[in-house]
């Protein structure tokens, strides 16, 4: 890994913007410990109780169930036979598959909620490969512009990079099949395939025009970069984390053990355009820094609230500071208000982050398609709520986005290694 000086350019990668849509999954639960009451009764009162107890709560959960399945049943009726109706009478075409999408659809969109939607096949791929962090494919990621289908990058070690193909390049057709005004969604389902086969990719390079031989593969998408800056005399980490994908607390960890070999006296962890993701990968990355004694947030859910712990007794000294911006949210703002709220040597540096205070599960159906919906509310560890709120930094430093950004001018940035700095020669000085 490569020192650099501070006053060296470096350039910083811009995430894309995107959809504020998050997954959420959480598979762990905190138990609380049983409290034991003790009791007057004989054991024969206790039993005759107990056994009074259990016939009464068997006949309330027989109503509640049957009341709740008989209202369930009245409103699948009405869907159905509205359903049947339609196929069997509209005087035209129908097509069933997008009528009952519209249907699910329509379940969804009642709700009101921004976060809860329903995904076509297409879109629910794309959320997915991003969730998931990895994907089948052939390792480009493209835009449409004036120009056509351009390759913006092409992913490292993967089968694009090995065949040859450069970012720049413009995709004029894949497997013979036209694509030089055609839109992207037309040539990702040209793309897609099982793993080992073979695509054609035909590209335009200055005034040559190429073809490639690609082999689909299994994708895994790196959604951590980090480095390591020279300043002040002293080593400062800085891990940029662009989504909370499946695999991303490993290569965390990875990248962590990866900078403290260089020593390093501080560290920089931008959540800045990051969307959120699963905010278990937010709990695990956290646990590299607070024993199992801290809350690192809480869960709410129709008014009880769950609190949330570290899974380990790591812990670490040196200075962090968390870069922050408008467009950061849900687990990038539960991890920014955890060391906020926790971690002695910490600050928040940027702008004021989204505010979303909610979480969402996806569901995948059996078509490809899928609905995502909001189940639970998360809080701060002290228990706070950040919805449409969002967390202010300690340090607020605008950017101008209209910049190219480098390293000099990225003012965000060179807050936190100045700060990470006078915290250092503090400690030097004591």
């Amino acid at each position: 890994m490569q020192k650099r000086k501070l006053e060296k350019k470096k350039g910083i990668s811009k995430t894309k913007k995107n959809i504020l849509n998050i997954k959420k999954e959480i598979s762990d639960v905190d138990i609380g410990e049983d409290v034991f009451l003790k009791s007057s009764f004989s054991v024969f009162e206790v039993s005759i109780i107990t056994l009074i107890a259990i016939l009464f709560g068997v006949i309330i959960g027989y109503l509640i169930n049957y009341t709740k399945a008989a209202s369930l049943n009245k409103n699948l009726n009405q869907i159905v036979t509205t359903y049947n109706k339609i196929v069997d009478n509209y005087y035209g075409d129908i097509n069933e598959e997008k009528l009952s999408n519209a249907a699910i659809k329509g379940m969804v969109d009642s709700l009101g909620d921004p976060y809860s939607n329903y995904m076509d096949a297409d879109m629910a791929s794309s959320f997915n490969q991003m969730i998931d962090g990895e994907f089948v494919g052939i390792g480009i990621v493209v835009s449409y512009t004036d120009d056509g289908n351009v390759i913006n990058s092409v992913i490292k070690d993967s089968p694009s990079e090995k065949a040859g193909l450069k970012e720049g390049d413009i995709i004029v057709a894949v497997d013979d099949t036209d694509l030089l005004d055609a839109p992207s969604e037309l040539l990702v389902s040209l793309i897609k395939g099982k793993i080992g086969t073979k695509v054609k990719i035909t590209v335009k390079r200055d005034n040559d025009t190429l073809n490639f031989n690609v082999k689909r593969a299994n994708i895994t998408v790196s959604s951590i970069s980090s480095d390591v800056y020279h300043s002040g005399g002293i080593n400062i980490g800085y891990i940029k984390i662009d989504v909370f994908a499946a695999n991303t607390a490993s290569q965390f960890s990875e990248a962590l053990k990866s900078l403290e070999k260089e020593n390093i006296g501080g560290l920089i962890i931008d959540v800045r355009d990051n969307p959120g993701g699963h905010l278990t990968q937010t709990r695990k990355i956290l646990s590299n820094f607070f024993d199992k004694k801290t809350v690192l947030y809480q869960i709410e859910t129709k008014g009880k609230k769950k609190k949330v712990y570290s899974m380990t007794n790591e812990t670490r000294k040196y200075p962090v500071a968390i870069l922050v911006n408008s467009a950061s949210a849900s687990a990038a703002e539960v991890l920014a208000a955890c060391f906020k709220d926790n971690y002695n040597n910490a600050i928040v540096v940027g702008e004021t982050s989204y505010g979303k205070g909610t979480i969402q599960k996806s569901e995948r159906l059996s078509n490809g398609t899928s609905i995502k919906y909001t189940t639970d509310k998360w809080l701060t560890s002290k228990g706070k709520s950040l919805n449409e709120v969002g967390i202010k930094p300690d340090y607020e430093v605008k950017l101008d986005y209209d910049l190219d950004l480098t390293f000099e001018n990225d003012n965000q940035l060179q807050t936190a290694l100045s700060n990470i700095r006078v915290v250092n020669e503090m400690k030097s000085a004591n």
